[in-house]
């Protein structure tokens, strides 16, 4: 079974209605991905930040207003996601990556 937190990370102390926020969790088979590294990649693909996932499989941004690529790299994986983000709101994301370990683009 998953044991990944149901319904994302808290945003309590976050003033969501001035910050765009990107965040989720990465699984594989249904199970989080803890030390995976997700990426985000501006409009033009430039890196503009990293994180580490959590033990329990997640990662947050904050990012501005537009969209965005969350480039995630884990053990046998690399797999790219567009996200858009905006002021006001959470854009959650489930990364889901492959079950064996091969590479998606």
């Amino acid at each position: 079974m998953c044991g990944a937190t149901q319904g994302g990370l808290s945003v309590a102390g976050i003033d969501v209605t001035k910050e765009a926020v990107i965040q989720g969790r990465v699984l594989r088979g249904g199970d989080p991905v803890a030390g995976a590294y997700v990426r985000l990649l501006d409009s033009g693909g430039e890196f503009t930040a990293e994180v580490p996932t959590s033990a329990t499989g997640h990662f947050r941004f904050f990012a501005s207003d537009g969209s965005w690529t969350l480039r995630t790299l884990a053990p046998g994986a690399k797999l790219d996601r567009t996200v858009t983000a905006a002021r006001g709101s959470v854009a959650e994301i489930d990364v889901l990556l492959p079950a064996a370990l091969e590479s998606v683009a």
